[in-house]
């Protein structure tokens, strides 16, 4: 989902992306109606918080099955049933991102902001870290409405107040693993993007610190993608599909990473078919059976890119753009069933 020539091109409003489809899980309900003893806590192992029980379930819906059709449809009763958790606006921000609606960005930056600022009287670890996410929303925000050259000056004053209550959150608890959770996706993403950003030391924190594993482990491998060591990142999608099989987006990973590999081996020899190539085509397939569970906007970048796989297999010119905008213009947010896809 991210790689190295979409992050020249658009560096903040994918950072958005990536970190709130990686990271969004990592917020949790603060609630002092809800007995600690019921809590399930996705991240800690002991002293598990506790979770409002929509919230978790669109949790699962989203980072277990890749099913975000779901996921929405429970997040819309959780704003009524859980409506100080910071999660659910910040959910159902990342999915109007995806959806390009703008005005519900806006409103759902704005009430990760405010609940995460009433947490951080109860909570000041998760309140912190929270702030910090509802400034970044914020900052997407700015870019994607009013331009890179108008917006970036005002995104970038919001990055260091995010950095800023990032760091009041890891004074409080540095091995906390939902903290490093976030703080690792935005230190790798931030490392991708910016000179002078150290990828290893954000890959280390995933690794060591953050939980839950198969997002840590996506979080990994998508790092590794973006430095050119494709067996070090295969591997890590392989360790994401194993605690989290079947997800949709970890198989769209693991084909890109398959279809990179073999792109530049058939350009060191044009009359070579890389196996690479055909493994892709394989996990491009078994994502987009999913599709009608994905947002069309994602959902037409995966068919595009499979478009592509099989051009250079098989060395046709199919009409990629305008099989990817017919599924990108369709109107509704999710994508279609696998059998309403375009013939390839």
């Amino acid at each position: 989902m991210i790689n190295s020539s979409r992050c020249k091109a658009q560096k903040f409003p994918l950072m958005i992306r990536q970190v709130f489809w990686g990271m969004s899980a990592s917020l949790i309900t603060f609630s002092s109606g809800i007995n600690p003893s019921l809590a399930a806590d996705p991240f800690r192992t002991t002293d598990p918080r506790p979770i409002g029980s929509q919230t978790e379930t669109a949790f699962k819906a989203m980072f277990e099955r890749g099913n975000y059709k779901e996921a929405q449809q429970v997040l819309e009763k959780a704003k009524l049933q859980e409506p100080n958790e910071p999660l659910v606006y910040a959910l159902l921000a990342s999915l109007a991102y995806q959806d390009q609606d703008f005005n519900a960005l806006k409103t759902y930056s704005d009430q990760t902001l405010a609940s995460a600022k009433l947490l951080s009287t109860k909570d000041p670890l998760r309140g912190n870290l929270y702030i910090a996410v509802g400034l970044f929303l914020q900052g997407g925000h700015t870019i994607v409405t009013e331009g890179t050259l108008k917006g970036a000056p005002k995104a970038l004053n919001q990055l260091q107040e995010v950095l800023k209550s990032l760091n009041v959150a890891e004074k409080i608890n540095p091995q906390d693993p939902e903290l490093n959770l976030i703080q690792g996706y935005m230190d790798l993403l931030l490392s991708l993007n910016l000179p002078f950003s150290d990828s290893q030391k954000a890959i280390k924190k995933l690794e060591q610190q953050a939980k839950p594993s198969y997002l840590a482990y996506r979080g990994i491998a998508i790092g590794y993608q973006n430095l050119g060591q494709y067996d070090q990142a295969l591997s890590y999608t392989e360790k994401a599909l194993s605690e989290a099989p079947n997800h949709p987006e970890v198989l769209y990973l693991k084909a890109q990473i398959l279809a990179e590999q073999g792109k530049k081996l058939k350009a060191s020899n044009q009359t070579l078919i890389p196996s690479q190539l055909q493994e892709a085509k394989q996990y491009f397939t078994q994502a987009l059976n999913q599709s009608d569970q994905l947002p069309k906007r994602l959902v037409a970048q995966i068919f595009y890119e499979q478009c592509k796989n099989l051009n250079r297999i098989d060395n046709q010119g199919r009409p990629c753009d305008p099989l990817r905008d017919k599924i990108k213009d369709a109107n509704g947010l999710w994508g279609p069933t696998a059998n309403q896809l375009p013939p390839l």
